[in-house]
């Protein structure tokens, strides 16, 4: 089936096809030869059959009564050449024989008699019951598509499908390129082509812009943009319920400085609390540098906090010391930049020196450490955190000449190992009668292996009953009997009997095999002073365990049951109003003011609330549609 050449569709031609049209050789003239020379052939075999079939009846009609003539066959074969289709085989075998009939009647009754006692000629073939059904349902299948797409009369013609011209020639030519002339074919004007040139419709030619306008189509309109599919959104809704307060004055005040504070000449005296927000600000966004790190210079400071010193080079660290030498308490985040010869400063240039705190004191050689060491005898706190180049000859010399350290970090330390317990043990502990001083130590989180529990247990002993605050955390090879024979007979512990002061914070948050009994532990030695716990990960603390914490914990301000199953809105409400008991209300967590409840999904946005209360995690279960 080919289109009719009216169609407004067009397709690139080839430079072929463009030669031969400026050569004369159009679509027309193709087609008009081909029909030429299909007329000369049908017509020159009409004459050699008609030859063929008046030798063939002189011969003898008997064979010609059998089977059709060769005449009746070529000419079935040039029909079926000129674009028959095989649909109506039965209609060209009657038009045969009345051909047949028309151009031999003389011969047909020269042998009439004859015929009459042959035997009769073949019979029109009918059709078996399954080429009917076949027929009838390619004839319902033809009537369905024309009411569906329209008629089909329009695109059929009677070109044979070898000898049609291609879909390609139907067109009138390409779009001509943009910058050329053309003449619209509605209105004749003369217009430039460009990108929003239309085709016109019925063609031939192209359409003017205000033509193309006038014709309801606008040859500007961008194509539509695909719809983005939406991205998968969660399918829960975790809602916070947080009261929004507005920031204080000096809140905004401390924002815009800090936000300029490359403008900003002094700070002036606004207090110590004021700069050190200031500095905590500053390092949210690591805006401290070595110009505006002066502001926070002052040859009266006794304490200096740098939260974030990144940006500090070894010259600024020099700079900090000389402008600051009367400081007795230095503390500097992330001084990844201090050197030998900048901490070679800090050695001479700071002799009240009493408390240093440094995070990542990286480039730090051994030799360097000895010589502070040495230059501060009177250092009561030495905090230092990942210092890779603090081996054990360092600590001989720290716990030699400071002997009144209060203060003691050696925390993520790669050289960490039972010798430096001994070396502590031995120069802090007390000796005789007289009792340690030591009060904070910290030593977690060893870059190489754990400490033994002998070490620690021997450790304690030492320091035991001075120790206020201890940090063993990621020694991974410490068992029960550290904390029987160090902890419980050396230091303070959480066990009731024991005479230790009740805890005022407490973080045991991922500890999933610690259940209801390590609860009511703590709430009955700590519940009554206890500000701020983090029991997250407790999956399997029972509903009574939970309500005691409202029960004792009447100071608590901070609470996180993240992940405890067995969290319900009835345990908020116990918590926040107290419980019923004879009618009157007992209990309650009436001081809190920030409770986290991830991962409880019983707790629904339905549970009791109040004023101040921050209510962080709730899942309320609402399906989003997406």
């Amino acid at each position: 089936m080919s289109r009719a050449r009216n169609n407004n569709v067009r397709g690139p031609t080839s430079a072929l096809t463009e030669f031969l049209r400026a050569s004369g050789i159009t679509p027309t003239t193709v087609a008009r030869r081909a029909a030429t020379q299909q007329g000369q052939q049908q017509a020159a075999a009409g004459l050699s059959n008609d030859d063929s079939q008046q030798q063939q009846d002189e011969a003898g009609s008997s064979s010609g009564s059998r089977r059709p003539s060769r005449a009746a066959s070529r000419r079935g074969a040039n029909r079926r050449e000129s674009g028959y289709g095989s649909d109506n085989l039965d209609e060209d075998d009657e038009g045969n024989r009345e051909e047949d009939q028309d151009e031999n009647g003389a011969d047909e009754e020269a042998v009439e008699e004859p015929e009459r006692n042959s035997p009769a000629p073949a019979k029109k073939r009918k059709l078996t019951k399954a080429a009917e059904a076949k027929l009838k349902a390619q004839e319902k299948k033809k009537a369905k598509g024309k009411g569906k797409k329209g008629s089909d009369d329009e695109y059929q013609d009677d070109d044979d499908p070898y000898t049609s011209l291609s879909k390609s020639m139907w067109s009138s030519g390409s779009k001509p390129p943009v910058g050329d002339f053309e003449n619209c074919a509605k209105c004749e004007k003369q217009f430039t082509v460009t990108k929003y040139t239309m085709a016109a419709n019925p063609g031939p030619g192209w359409l003017c812009h205000v033509c193309a306008k006038a014709s309801g189509k606008d040859p500007f309109k961008k194509p539509a943009a695909p719809r983005k599919r939406k991205a998968p959104g969660d399918k829960r809704e975790v809602v916070h319920f947080v009261e929004n307060r507005l920031p204080t004055l000096v809140n905004l005040c401390i924002k815009v400085v800090t936000q300029h504070i490359d403008d900003v000449e002094s700070l002036g005296d606004i207090g110590t609390l004021n700069v050190e927000a200031i500095a905590k600000a500053m390092a949210k966004n690591r805006s401290l540098t070595a110009e505006n790190a002066k502001l926070f210079y002052n040859t009266t400071n006794s304490k200096l906090v740098l939260y974030d010193a990144t940006n500090l080079s070894s010259p600024a660290f020099e700079s900090l010391v000389y402008l600051n030498p009367n400081l007795t308490s230095l503390r500097l985040d992330f001084c990844g930049q201090l050197d030998d010869p900048a901490f070679k400063v800090f050695t001479t240039s700071l002799p009240a020196l009493e408390r240093i705190e440094l995070l990542g004191p990286f480039l730090v050689r051994s030799p360097a450490w000895k010589a502070f060491i040495k230059a501060h005898p009177n250092l009561e706190g030495f905090l230092i955190t990942q210092s890779p180049r603090f081996d054990l000859d360092c600590l001989r010399e720290l716990v030699s000449h400071c002997t009144g350290l209060k203060e003691l970090r050696l925390k993520e330390f790669g050289k960490m190992s039972d010798d430096f317990l001994d070396e502590i043990a031995d120069n802090l502990g007390g000796q005789g009668d007289s009792e340690s001083i030591l009060e904070y130590l910290d030593i977690s989180s060893p870059g190489g292996e754990s400490c033994s529990d002998a070490a620690l247990v021997n450790l304690l002993s030492r320091i035991g009953g001075s120790l206020r605050c201890l940090d063993v955390s990621k020694h991974d090879l410490l068992t029960n009997a550290f904390l029987l024979g160090g902890l419980q007979q050396h230091t303070h512990s959480l066990e009731s009997e024991w005479e230790n002061p009740p805890l005022v914070s407490l973080d045991a948050s991922r500890n999933p095999e610690l259940q209801t009994d390590a609860l009511e532990a703590i709430m009955k030695h700590s519940g009554t002073r206890l500000e701020s716990l983090n029991i997250n990960g407790w999956k399997d603390v029972e509903e009574n365990g939970l309500r005691d914490i409202g029960r004792q914990g009447k100071e608590m301000r901070k609470l996180d049951v993240g992940f405890c199953r067995n969290m319900d809105d009835f345990i908020v409400k116990a918590w926040l109003e107290g419980e019923d008991v004879k009618g009157r209300k007992k209990g309650g967590c009436m001081e809190l003011v920030e409770l986290k409840v991830w991962g409880c999904n019983r707790v629904t946005a339905n549970c009791p609330k109040k004023p101040g209360l921050a209510l962080h995690g709730v899942e309320s279960h609402i399906i989003r549609r997406t």
